[in-house]
């Protein structure tokens, strides 16, 4: 493992010298430190995983930057252009709404391939959901321009004209999903949908739930991993 800085971001690898790399790219709470499990099932099979924090989390969590996407994905594609400079594959793991970043900053990229855990697929569609969660018309979200909601997201009206504006309309790497069935934020019909469209490889855990963190559903995401190398 070395840490390391990319571009002013804090970065870690593992794994030995190969030609090939995943990014691994963790979801809300998470860190860089999350790609130690990716990299212990795909070092040994010829990869090395490079993984940074994003804005507010790991090592960044005091930063005045925010987890959007508007600065996130510019992020993301100086990730990809220093990788692609020193990898002769590159591939991507990506969690969550790490996987909705990845998305946008990818989605002209060479990836080998790409593997999605509980990916955010369609963000217009999520948030209008958390909108009626709230009981928060677009009105009001207009009006406000943020508005806290009692199950800790803050809705924002940018972020929504942003999602509008930039739906994924582009995805040519070879990917596959792991979906959990119990998914609260992602529904069924999108990941099918998406999956259709793009040609990708989907796998469901039926009694799993948008976090993977249980004995089962971690036994069911490390094989799936290995299956997918």
């Amino acid at each position: 493992m070395e840490k390391f800085s990319i571009n002013q971001i804090p970065a870690v690898l593992y794994g030995a010298p190969a030609g090939r790399v995943f990014l691994h790219v963790h979801g809300k709470l998470g860190c860089k430190e999350e790609g130690e499990r990716l990299a212990d099932i795909v070092c040994p099979k010829g990869y090395q995983v490079l993984s940074i924090d994003l804005p507010g989390h790991g090592e960044r969590r005091t930063e005045m930057a925010r987890f959007v996407p508007w600065e996130v994905v510019p992020e993301l594609e100086g990730l990809y252009s220093w990788a692609a400079k020193r990898w002769k594959k590159v591939s991507l793991y990506a969690n969550s709404i790490g996987a909705y970043f990845s998305l946008r900053a990818f989605a002209d990229k060479q990836l080998e391939k790409a593997l999605l855990v509980s990916p955010v697929l369609d963000m217009e569609k999520l948030i209008r959901n958390m909108m009626l969660w709230a009981r928060v018309t677009e009105q009001q979200l207009e009006r406000q321009g943020e508005i806290p909601t009692a199950f800790g997201e803050t809705l924002s009206w940018r972020y929504l004209g942003y999602a509008k504006e930039n739906p994924v309309t582009r995805w040519e790497s070879p990917t596959s999903i792991l979906y959990a069935g119990k998914d609260t934020l992602t529904e069924r019909e999108t990941v099918d949908a998406f999956a259709r469209r793009f040609g990708c490889g989907l796998r469901i855990m039926e009694e799993g739930e948008h976090w993977f963190h249980t004995e089962e559903q971690l036994a069911v995401l490390e094989q799936w991993t290995a299956e997918e190398i």
